[in-house]
């Protein structure tokens, strides 16, 4: 998804509220009473709409699928579901979660940094055709009569579409480079948090698949974390340690990608600036001026 998270409910809010419950679990609390309390003494919206949800609901994986707004608490209630499924100890689940979410949060971070640069570029130069147009009228054009004129009307009108195509253009490269995939790896970490708690590989995979499904999130598991588990069958290898490191290679390997489209960005901006902005320049601020000239010197030659 692409859309911005609000700042309480980025990944390192979220990893924070985890932390905390898992803290709480470790020391003896019951889930309802460990969330209730990050809720009243943490100040954390997202542990405040999950308390609040508990309220109606007892079970805790409903509870954060219902309140959660974002991919990352989903991410939450998926692996929160599949270790209530399996029984693995709850505390050392939400510590991992919280160290996915924190890379997540920290790639993310670092694909803001990289794309800063072309983003600021693509707003200045989607405003360089309308500063040339303010430019050739306060250098003498006269636009009414270039407007009032066929060939001025249509150099004007064809140089607006193409700074508003250019725009259209330069915001959506700005916005796919921009957009936020699933959490790579999830699958494998779901699985490997079923494993933990006992459950065989194929309860493991099924609760996996059913958790990711309650909680909206996409199903990846059928790819890179099935071929996991068919070695670690085939060479008696732990299943989970062999998943972990997967899914943390994924992760490292989805951040330099980001890096990479952030790098590709710049040089993919030059084919609007090329194409649109450069002539809609051209034809709301040379032409206009040249059109105004060649009037200007005609009227004196009458």
């Amino acid at each position: 998804m692409n859309r911005r998270e609000a700042p309480d409910r980025n990944a390192d809010a979220v990893a924070a509220v985890v932390e905390a419950v898992a803290v709480l679990l470790d020391a003896g609390l019951p889930p309802r009473t460990a969330w209730e309390a990050v809720a009243q003494h943490g100040g954390h919206a997202v542990a405040t709409e999950v308390a609040s949800s508990l309220k109606t609901d007892p079970s805790c994986a409903r509870a954060l699928a219902r309140a959660a707004s974002s991919d990352d608490l989903r991410v939450v209630a998926a692996a929160w579901r599949v270790a209530e499924d399996a029984g693995a100890p709850l505390g050392h689940v939400l510590r991992v979660v919280a160290e996915t979410l924190r890379e997540a949060a920290e790639a993310e971070r670092e694909a803001e940094v990289a794309l800063s640069g072309p983003r600021a570029t693509a707003r200045l130069m989607s405003w360089l055709p309308a500063g040339g147009a303010v430019l050739a009228v306060a250098l003498g054009t006269d636009l009414a009569a270039t407007v009032a004129s066929v060939p001025g009307a249509c150099t004007l009108a064809a140089g607006a579409t193409l700074m508003l195509l250019g725009r259209w253009w330069m915001r959506r490269l700005v916005r796919r480079a921009l957009r936020r995939v699933p959490m790579a790896g999830l699958a494998e970490e779901l699985i490997a948090v079923g494993l933990a708690g006992g459950s065989s590989v194929e309860a493991s995979v099924a609760a996996a698949r059913r958790a990711s499904d309650a909680a909206g999130l996409p199903w990846g598991g059928d790819g890179p974390a099935l071929r996991i588990l068919r070695l670690a069958e085939s060479a008696g290898a732990p299943a989970t340690e062999l998943l972990t490191a997967s899914a943390r290679q994924r992760r490292r390997s989805d951040r330099a990608e980001r890096r990479r489209a952030a790098a590709a960005l710049g040089v993919r901006l030059m084919l609007p600036l090329g194409v649109c902005v450069l002539p809609s320049f051209l034809l709301l601020a040379v032409v206009p001026l040249l059109l105004s000239l060649v009037s200007s010197t005609a009227a004196v030659l009458r």
